[in-house]
């Protein structure tokens, strides 16, 4: 892997004292970042800027250093996940590939090709909680479980193929490193069997099923009876008995396989989301196209939406802007004085959230990547604290 030098800046909020910080803004600069992720000890950044390429920044004081730079992909680079056990990253590409990246003795990443064996791009990639096989969606209207094969001593898959009908948007394991679910835009979630017996023990029961072969559907559902739009993100609860889904008609809903696979479903008036997750064991944060995260309350039979995790800033007084900073803003921030902005930390849409401390279901802090160009850090303790309306 390349490695060139660069920087970027650390935008601090009000406070220097990290623990009482709300919100920290890491700014890439202008260019859109459409996924990220963190290294085990969350000290080191992989994220890609909308390009064929994967940059690794390593903190140094308030700023952040480029270490590295993975750029095997021929087209865009559109999901990384780094394993935080092995330190191993997994990137996947609209070019129909996947590479494992694997640090060597010297410093360098190394790659290996994944024998993917799809004719489409692929769009989603997440390591299993063991982290002995990770999981590819793609175009081709399949989900490729992949694993190392010893006497081949590289990354080969088995497909899930029926009955999907269209591209995967997103991927989530269960806790049991078995099972998986899938959002796609066929307006559908299912549940498959991703077990694979050349690597791991034969699965115990859940409350999803009992028979899981591989490929096997566990259960299906419908976003909408009407359709209901894309399914954005899948992620199941901590315990793995439930399973929340985004779609784009603005909805949130949950499946409860522990309550006879009963789904409740929350219409929202805001716009949709594209990513989400539990921070809590009843507590769900979401984030989209409203450029701020959202908490919603699973209860026994419904979802209960709870409040924007930043407060509405005071829009700027517009005053007589001088030519200097108005050539900053269009030379730092792309912006120019007849473009409007949002009350938000964020002023584009957020593409993911990933966590950063704590594991699902006890969160203490999550990041978001945007179309911005920012990175931005919630920390949920100070949040709960000093928001009134925020419930967590």
């Amino acid at each position: 892997a390349r490695l060139t030098s660069h920087s970027c800046r650390v935008d601090r909020p009000e406070s220097t004292d990290p623990a009482i910080r709300m919100t920290t803004v890491h700014n890439f600069g202008v260019t859109p970042i459409s996924c990220h992720s963190w290294s085990g000890d969350r000290k080191s950044l992989a994220l890609s800027q909308n390009s064929k390429d994967v940059g690794l920044f390593t903190s140094s004081g308030s700023d952040w250093k480029q270490t590295g730079l993975l750029d095997q992909h021929d087209l865009r680079v559109t999901s990384i996940d780094w394993a935080a056990k092995t330190n191993r990253i997994v990137t996947c590409s609209a070019d129909r590939n996947a590479y494992v990246w694997v640090l060597d003795e010297n410093g360098d990443w190394k790659k290996t090709l994944v024998l993917l064996r799809i004719n489409r791009a692929a769009t989603c990639v997440r390591w299993s909680p063991e982290e002995n096989k990770f999981a590819v969606g793609s175009g081709a209207k399949i989900i490729s479980i992949c694993y190392h094969e010893k006497e081949f001593d590289g990354w080969v898959s088995k497909h899930i193929k029926k009955p999907i009908q269209s591209t995967i948007t997103s991927i989530d394991w269960h806790p049991n490193n078995i099972l998986i679910a899938a959002g796609s835009t066929d307006f559908k979630v299912r549940v498959f069997s991703a077990y694979v017996k050349d690597v791991e023990a034969r699965p115990s029961p859940t409350e999803w099923g009992s028979k899981m072969p591989m490929g096997n559907l566990m259960k299906e559902f419908t976003n909408s009876s009407s359709g209901g739009g894309w399914v954005h993100a899948v992620s199941f609860s901590p315990d793995g008995s439930k399973l929340a889904w985004a779609g784009h008609d603005s909805s949130i809903s949950v499946a409860d396989a522990a309550n006879d696979m009963v789904v409740m479903k929350l219409k929202t008036n805001l716009l949709p989301m594209s990513s989400l997750t539990w921070i809590r064991p009843n507590t769900i944060a979401a984030a989209g196209h409203d450029c701020v995260p959202y908490t919603f309350t699973v209860e026994t039979d419904s979802i209960i939406l709870g409040s924007a995790m930043e407060e509405d800033k005071k829009k700027e007084s517009s005053g007589n802007t001088s030519a200097r900073s108005k050539f900053q803003n269009m030379d730092k921030l792309g912006q120019n004085e007849l473009e409007s902005k949002l009350n938000y930390t964020h002023q584009k849409q957020i593409s993911e959230i990933r966590l950063i401390e704590g594991e699902k279901g006890n969160v203490d802090k999550f990041s978001t990547c945007s179309l911005d160009g920012k990175i931005v850090v919630w920390n949920l303790k100070t949040l709960a604290g000093k928001m009134k309306d925020l419930k967590i």
